[in-house]
């Protein structure tokens, strides 16, 4: 008889959540776990365009970005993807939240430089071989935040 394992699936939000955010949000969070970051994007642009007030704006354009860095990696354009992490960086920091529509982002913004601070290692990224990464999984605090 084999072994059986047991894999604990990882939730990334609740019934909670979904009922509070955007569909677009929730939607993105779901491609971006799967690795279809330009998916991911398009998702979170949609909102982002639309109804958004402008915190939330901010914040969209940061996971939007954050999600472009890993697209960028996947079709061979690191320098674009330095671009894009250094800005995702920047707006979460013009944000000032540690937590922002369930999202911790100290430990979002942590996952992402373990992923991509190799980009900033060197002048040209190009010169570098893409390393063996891990991008962030996105998974909500428990609990639905005001967002603008």
């Amino acid at each position: 008889m084999a072994d059986s394992v047991e894999t604990e699936i990882e939730v990334a939000y609740t019934d909670a959540h979904i009922a509070a955010y955007p569909v677009e949000y929730i939607a993105g969070i779901d491609l971006y776990n799967a690795g279809e970051f330009h998916a991911a994007h398009d998702a979170w642009e949609e909102r982002w365009m639309d109804e958004a007030g402008p915190k939330e704006k901010l914040f969209l354009q940061a996971m939007i970005q954050s999600a472009v860095a890993f697209h960028h990696l996947d079709i061979g354009r690191p320098g674009a993807a330095r671009q894009m992490y250094l800005r995702a960086k920047e707006k979460f920091s013009r944000l000032g939240h540690p937590v922002f529509m369930s999202l911790d982002l100290a430990e979002y913004q942590a996952q992402l430089d373990s992923a991509l601070s190799w980009l900033l290692s060197v002048p040209d990224p190009r010169e570098l071989q893409v390393p063996q990464i891990n991008p962030p999984k996105i998974r909500l605090l428990p609990g639905v935040n005001e967002f603008d």
